[in-house]
């Protein structure tokens, strides 16, 4: 379940070109089940109508102050005190300036400036207003007192002028607004995350790789994030965009990803190998292509580096936590990996189950920890598999810490 579900949001729009984009997340706000509140400002609506925002968030938009509707209850601060986060995007030079001035012309100003709710700010404008040394002043004076800035986009502007300046990406805004809402928990954590396939070069054209999608490595990256650890993202070949904030490291073959692993090893508190990395690996690779000819080929093959059991071998006391994708007798040989590796919990799934294989959005999961200690888990998209898996990790360190 989304950390969003169930919040109430208030979506400020502000007088900017991309405020037609704010129907985008407002419709990524509801679908993740909020409760959406819009207030907008008067130039906002020269961009987009009330109307359009008000069929999509189910409510009456705000916009004037002294409006009688909201005014019966005191608008602003009812609104300002209902709000779990507001987020304002766009967010105009103009706008920026006056919260950071504590100018209350406007509702969205005086609900911002009432409110104790976390805020978002989302810049869009030209480059050159977003370098100017006024607004780069008024947002760092934001950022100290604990807006969330967020970063803007960059290529070609509305206005014609190319740069830094266009609104963030909605799916990264609701990230954001999801790492804001969730408890910062693991702040005191260095999570190392394994993702994707791995790919094995036979020559410089040809691999052997997997089906692997890296969505259960990235779900843990970034709840990791979300929940304030600091988290280095070591990624096969996946299709998934990075995750802002998490510094993620791209790699191809398994003695690429079983160097970067090593790399972050000492640095790390909880390692999670959620990669499928490749257990074979051709004794040699031909540079360019091999030609095709009537002969039989024969392939021979090596194995690779196995990057959990060096991993639990060199523990020193940090969490490890594995992987099991299986076709058969899943739980026995996760048992049998959890001994082997000296890991701490593995997550073992029948890949061949429908809803729980490779490149889906769902896993069905069973915790393999202790002393033949089993949690068998229902189908449930990846992104609540990796809030369970915090969960069951921090439950294991408390064991730990009592004996």
């Amino acid at each position: 379940m989304s950390i969003i579900k169930g919040k109430n949001i208030i979506v400020g729009v502000t007088g900017g070109i991309a405020a037609y984009k704010s129907c985008e997340l407002v419709r990524g706000l509801v679908k993740k089940e909020a409760s959406v509140q819009v207030v907008m400002t008067k130039n906002a609506t020269e961009f987009i109508t009330p109307l359009t925002l008000q069929t999509l968030s189910g409510r009456k938009v705000a916009i004037n102050t002294f409006d009688m509707e909201w005014e019966s209850e005191i608008g602003h601060i009812s609104l300002a005190d209902s709000a779990d986060l507001i987020v304002v995007a766009p967010a105009t030079a103009s706008f920026i300036g006056k919260v950071a001035s504590g100018i209350a012309d406007s509702l969205l100003t005086t609900v911002i400036l009432a409110t104790k709710a976390p805020i978002i700010l989302c810049p869009a404008m030209n480059v050159n207003m977003y370098e100017n040394p006024a607004v780069k002043d008024n947002i760092e004076k934001l950022k100290e007192r604990e807006f969330v800035i967020m970063e803007p986009g960059e290529g070609e502007l509305a206005c014609g002028w190319e740069g830094k300046g266009r609104l963030p990406e909605i799916e990264d805004i609701l990230g954001e607004i999801e790492k804001t809402l969730t408890p910062h928990d693991m702040s005191n954590e260095k999570v190392l995350v394994t993702a994707g396939a791995t790919r094995e070069f036979i020559d410089s054209v040809r691999y052997i790789s997997n089906p692997s999608s890296g969505k259960m490595g990235y779900a843990l990256a970034r709840e990791a994030s979300n929940r304030g650890a600091d988290v280095v993202l070591i990624s096969g070949k996946t299709n998934l965009s990075p995750i802002p904030g998490v510094k993620t490291i791209n790699v191809d073959s398994s003695e690429d990803m079983y160097k970067s692993v090593m790399e972050f090893l000492d640095w790390s508190t909880i390692v999670i190998k959620a990669a499928a990395v490749g257990d074979y690996t051709p004794t040699k690779t031909q540079n360019g292509k091999i030609k095709k000819d009537d002969k039989d080929k024969i392939l021979k093959l090596k194995r690779t580096k196995d990057i959990l059991y060096d991993i639990g071998r060199k523990k020193n006391g940090r969490m490890v936590i594995g992987f099991a994708a299986e076709t058969d007798n899943l739980l026995k040989n996760a048992q049998g990996k959890l001994k082997r590796k000296n890991a701490d919990l593995i997550v073992a799934n029948d890949v061949s189950q429908s809803g729980a294989g490779f490149e889906e959005d769902t896993n069905i999961a069973h915790f393999v920890y202790g002393n033949n200690c089993i949690d068998e888990l229902p189908l449930m998209p990846k992104s609540v598999l990796a809030q369970k898996i915090f969960d069951k990790v921090f439950e294991l360190k408390k064991d730990r810490k009592s004996h």
